[in-house]
């Protein structure tokens, strides 16, 4: 294990004991909701990225607010890492709002991690509230239990190593492929199972939380990307 690898072990050790797997808040008092997703890109040798918030609001599914900020990256890929890569960028995007969400769901993974730090738990602790991490596709956990759910909408299968609950597969439309659903912090899976199905809308198979957001960084990385000198 390289030098920096295990400083990034160490610092996510340390919010370990600090993961409440518990609601933090009221489902019928929670009003905005906020998305969060990034894109790469490389230029001239140096690699970039775009973090893209989309703030909606949770009863009318109205957009409220757009942000992102983009940057040079400083931290190579490292897999299992990933937070340490994008937790900055989500930071100074994060000040950028001028509202102030009552949740986070990101594109990625939260609990559902070999060390359940994945970014959706890690940014949790400098958010400061609870957060949910919605995947497209699956992040091979050594040892995990993983089975598809029905075919049928909201049919869920939960990912379990060593008899610990990790994570849900979620087919959240008929006829397509699951995502995956995971606790970041400071809520239950089964409320961010329901939330997650609440935004899922007819054009995709993903809430239309993080699905704004995902979308706004194709926009953003192709406006950036044509700056030769971000």
């Amino acid at each position: 294990m390289s030098n920096i690898e295990s400083e990034f072990r160490k610092e996510q050790e340390k919010w370990l004991s600090e993961i409440s797997l518990k609601n933090t808040f009221k489902l019928n008092a929670l009003r905005l909701v906020a998305g969060v997703d990034l894109a790469y890109w490389t230029e001239a040798g140096k690699e970039y990225g775009v973090c893209c918030i989309v703030v909606v609001d949770y009863q009318t599914k109205e957009i409220i607010e757009k942000v992102d900020y983009h940057g040079e990256i400083m931290v190579p890929y490292i897999p299992g890492f990933l937070a340490f890569r994008e937790l900055p960028l989500v930071l100074k995007t994060v000040e950028k709002l001028q509202q102030s969400p009552d949740l986070y769901m990101f594109d990625g993974n939260g609990y559902l991690h070999s060390r359940h730090m994945g970014i959706a738990t890690h940014a949790s602790f400098y958010l400061n509230k609870p957060t949910i991490g919605v995947a497209k596709t699956y992040f091979k956990i050594e040892k995990a239990i993983v089975n598809m759910p029905k075919d049928e909408v909201g049919a869920s299968e939960s990912i379990q190593v060593g008899g610990e609950e990790y994570g849900l597969v979620l087919r959240t439309r008929k006829n397509v492929k699951p995502i995956y659903i995971s606790c970041g912090n400071g809520i239950e899976l089964e409320t961010a199972k329901a939330i997650t199905m609440h935004f899922v809308e007819k054009e995709s198979r993903l809430p239309i939380t993080t699905r704004y957001a995902d979308l706004e960084t194709h926009t953003k990385r192709k406006e950036y990307s044509s700056i030769k000198s971000l």
